[in-house]
């Protein structure tokens, strides 16, 4: 994995979680804190980790039932997604709960959800 210089486009928007370097063991209680807002309408998002230097981002996302994202990739990011709670689609399948999806970077996807979902999301910058 190489640094890109872009850091800045890459960091999570908004505030919360912990930001990396991280020296011991760190936490946060993200169920104390609000849903924030995306790009995507009715995808809403809780940051829970990210280190710039090292691209990295963790964060849970909730999807709106019926929320949609037309297709879109993740320039030079790995993307990977552990379904919560809910179900969760993209073009190719609909994950339930306990279901995982890796994607290599720049894949392209839709993604949505019928009913609701709450997923785990970690990005590492390629």
């Amino acid at each position: 994995m190489s640094a890109r210089s872009d850091t800045e486009n890459w960091t999570i928007s908004g505030a919360g979680g912990i930001v990396g370097p991280v020296v011991g063991s760190l936490r946060y209680a993200s169920t104390s804190a609000d849903w924030q807002p995306t790009e995507a309408k009715g995808f809403w998002m809780k940051p829970l980790f990210e280190d710039s230097d090292r691209g990295e981002k963790t964060l849970l996302m909730k999807v709106d039932p019926g929320a949609w994202s037309p297709m879109h990739s993740h320039p030079g990011e790995l993307e990977q997604i552990y379904v919560l709670e809910g179900s969760f689609y993209d073009q190719d399948a609909t994950m339930c709960a306990g279901d995982y999806c890796c994607r290599a970077p720049d894949a392209l996807h839709e993604a949505g959800s019928k009913d609701g979902a709450i997923v785990l999301v970690i990005y590492t910058r390629w």
